[in-house]
């Protein structure tokens, strides 16, 4: 069951940061709109940055592990968007 639910929380990270990285390319004035290869790239980033704190954080319960995950991808894409504005 912990597995499971572990996985489950994985997957919604990868969902969250596809979102995450789909919405900042959206918000740049691009008459052609976000490329998909760009998109996902970035998106793996989102993801693989914040994977570390939510496999190998510290002791907390799952669910604060995994909302600070997203928080911290949150924080990483509003920043990608006034570095690469």
């Amino acid at each position: 069951m912990f597995t499971q639910t572990k996985n489950i929380s994985l997957i919604i990270l990868a969902i969250t940061a596809v979102a995450f990285s789909r919405a900042l390319f959206a918000l740049f004035n691009d008459s052609e709109g976000p490329n998909l290869l760009i998109v996902v790239i970035m998106a793996a980033v989102v993801y693989l940055l914040s994977f570390p704190l939510y496999a190998f954080g510290s002791s907390a319960s799952l669910s604060k592990k995994f909302w600070l995950a997203i928080t911290v991808q949150a924080a990483i894409t509003a920043a990608s968007y006034f570095v690469l504005r």
